[in-house]
C-alpha cells in the first residue's frame, strides 16, 4: 500500500530543504513519535531492516548460546541468531496456528539456552502467556520475531509490548511499510537506549562509542515515506479485514480447505493462507492461478529446518507438513473484489468436483 505522491513528495520537499538524509534525522523521530501514538506502544527505534532489528534484539541482550525458535518462518530468522553466532534450536508448531508449539519448547531447553524467539506467523498472535511463563521458570530471554505484527493485539494491546524485545518490518509488503524498514520494540528503558546505541556503531549521546554497534539506521527518505503510509493505515488495515472475510466466507465450503486458526479480532489480517489436504491439490490451482497471471506465493516454503546448505536438520514433522500444503493467497490494496471472485472461480474449478 502506497500513499497518494504527491503527499511523499511533499515531505521529501523538506528533505531536500534541510539538506540531512540520515542520522536520526527529524522524520525518523517523527515517523517512531506517530507510529507510537497510532499503536499505543511506548517506543519505537526505527531501522534499516527488519533482519538488522532481530540481530540488534540479540545483541542488546548480550545472548550467546541456543536459541529456541520456529522452522515455520523466513529464513532472516535464522540469519539473524546466526549471524550473531547463536545457534537456532528448532520447535515445531501447532498445526492450527501455524505458531511454535508452547508444548514443546520445554523438551529442548538445555544448560545452552539462553533465548526464545517465536514468530506470530501472519500477523497471529502466538500462546504469550504460556511462553512468558517458560521463559520465566528457566530464566531466559524471549525475543519475538513480529515482522507480520504490526496492527495486531493481545489482551487489548498492541502485540509489539510483549518479550524483552519485539523486533518488526517495514518491507514494501508490510502492513505499514517504508519500502525498506523495521523496527525494535520494547517497554524496558534501558534496553531501549541500548537499541538506540546499536543502530548507530554504538554512539552514545555525546558521541563516544561505549559499545559494540553497527549501522542499522533509517533514512529520512525511508521514514517520510512511513510517515506517508501511515495517514492510511486505519483505511489499509480495514481493508485487508475485509478482503480476508470475503477470501474466506468464500473458500469454507470446500472440504479440501483448511485456515490458520485465528482469535478474531487479534490479529492484523495482513496474509491470507490456504491449507490444501495435499500438495497435488496446491501444485494444481497454483498452476491454474499462473495460468491467469495470478501469483500467490508459498509462504512459507520450504520449512526453514531444511536449509541442509547452512544448518544441521532438525526434524519438525508438523512444519515440513503444513509447509508443503500452504499458499497465501494475493492480498494487498489495490486488489480489486472482481479479481478476488476471478481467483475464487479459478480455485473452485480446480479442486471441487
Amino acid at each position: 500500500s502506497l500513499a497518494p505522491l504527491e503527499e511523499y513528495m511533499k515531505l521529501l520537499e523538506g528533505v531536500w530543504e534541510r539538506g540531512i538524509l540520515t542520522h536520526n534525522g527529524p522524520l525518523v523521530q517523527l515517523f517512531e513519535k506517530k507510529i507510537c501514538e497510532k499503536l499505543n506502544i511506548l517506543n519505537f527505534v526505527a531501522v534499516s531492516n527488519g533482519t538488522f532489528a532481530i540481530q540488534m534484539a540479540i545483541k542488546a541482550l548480550e545472548l550467546k548460546g541456543e536459541i529456541i525458535t520456529t522452522p515455520f518462518t523466513w529464513i532472516a530468522t535464522v540469519s539473524a541468531i546466526k549471524w550473531e553466532g547463536c545457534t537456532p534450536v528448532f520447535c515445531d508448531i501447532d498445526p492450527e496456528t501455524l505458531n511454535i508449539d508452547p508444548v514443546k519448547i520445554e523438551s529442548l531447553i538445555t544448560d545452552k539456552t539462553v533465548a526464545i524467539m517465536p514468530v506470530h506467523v501472519f500477523g497471529n498472535p502466538c500462546n504469550v502467556n504460556a511462553i512468558d511463563t517458560i521463559a520465566k521458570k528457566h530464566h531466559l530471554k524471549v525475543i519475538y520475531d513480529g515482522a507480520h505484527a504490526i496492527g495486531s493485539t493481545y489482551n487489548g494491546k498492541s502485540l509489539l509490548e510483549y518479550g524483552d524485545i519485539i523486533a518488526t518490518s517495514l518491507h514494501a509488503t508490510k502492513l505499514l511499510n517504508t519500502a525498506e524498514g523495521g523496527g525494535c520494540i520494547t517497554t524496558n528503558n534501558e534496553f531501549h537506549e541500548k537499541l538506540k546505541r546499536i543502530r548507530f556503531f554504538g554512539h552514545n549521546n555525546e558521541k563516544n562509542i561505549v559499545e559494540d554497534g553497527f549501522n542499522g539506521k533509517m533514512t529520512e527518505v525511508h521514514a517520510a515515506l512511513g510517515i506517508a503510509n501511515l495517514k492510511y493505515y486505519d483505511e489499509v488495515l480495514n481493508d485487508r479485514k475485509e478482503k480476508y472475510n470475503l477470501y474466506k466466507e468464500a473458500l469454507s465450503n470446500i472440504s479440501g480447505i483448511k485456515f490458520q486458526k485465528i482469535k478474531e479480532g487479534t490479529t492484523n489480517y495482513s496474509y491470507f493462507p490456504v491449507i490444501f489436504e495435499s500438495e497435488a491439490h496446491l501444485l494444481m490451482v497454483e498452476k491454474a492461478l499462473n495460468a491467469e497471471n495470478i501469483f500467490p506465493r508459498r509462504y512459507f516454503y520450504p520449512s526453514v529446518n531444511t536449509y541442509t546448505n547452512i544448518l544441521a536438520y532438525q526434524p519438525a514433522p508438523v512444519s515440513e507438513d503444513i509447509a508443503k500444503r500452504i499458499i497465501c493467497l494475493p492480498l494487498y490494496w489495490n486488489l480489486e473484489n472482481n479479481e478476488i471472485d476471478k481467483i475464487l472461480q479459478i480455485i473452485y474449478k480446480t479442486i471441487v468436483r
